[in-house]
């Protein structure tokens, strides 16, 4: 399986407000953290607010926060949120599929039962149990901005 960009900024920025529970944090602090696109985040951030996983605060104090406790969000519920398609193969995507051999194919069941295979396993954790199995503390590793440099 590969997760698209999107979702992979989607898991790091609710672990960003996971390790960071007290404040509202911006979208230019996350992406200062991590070293992406404040652009690309801000999608990230409103996708992140239409499936309910964050509260967007507007305004000059503004920022994002969880909209409920890391306990209650399932790492596998945001990856089918944020993912576009589990198209793994061509013959998934039935308006592109070219693939000749599709009706006699063996391989699509058992693709279909890998991925739903990926999912139940991303269904067991939460962002709860993401940090807790971090042996280490999540914040130290995340870049410090440079003074006067916004990324993006």
């Amino acid at each position: 399986m590969h997760l698209t960009l999107h979702a992979d900024y989607a898991l790091r920025v609710l672990l960003y407000l996971a390790a960071n529970p007290d404040r509202v944090v911006s979208t230019g602090e996350v992406s200062s953290a991590y070293g992406i696109s404040k652009h690309h985040l801000v999608r990230v951030v409103q996708g992140l607010g239409r499936h309910g996983f964050v509260e967007v605060r507007p305004g000059r104090s503004g920022g994002v926060v969880l909209a409920r406790p890391p306990a209650e969000i399932s790492v596998g519920q945001v990856v089918r949120h944020m993912e576009p398609d589990f198209h793994i193969v061509e013959c998934f995507d039935p308006q592109t599929n070219r693939c000749p051999i599709t009706p006699a194919c063996g391989l699509i069941g058992v693709l279909n039962e890998a991925t739903r295979a990926f999912l139940a396993t991303l269904d067991k954790y939460t962002l709860e149990d993401l940090l807790r199995r971090s042996p280490r503390k999540l914040s130290n590793y995340f870049l410090k901005p440079t003074a006067g440099v916004e990324v993006g």
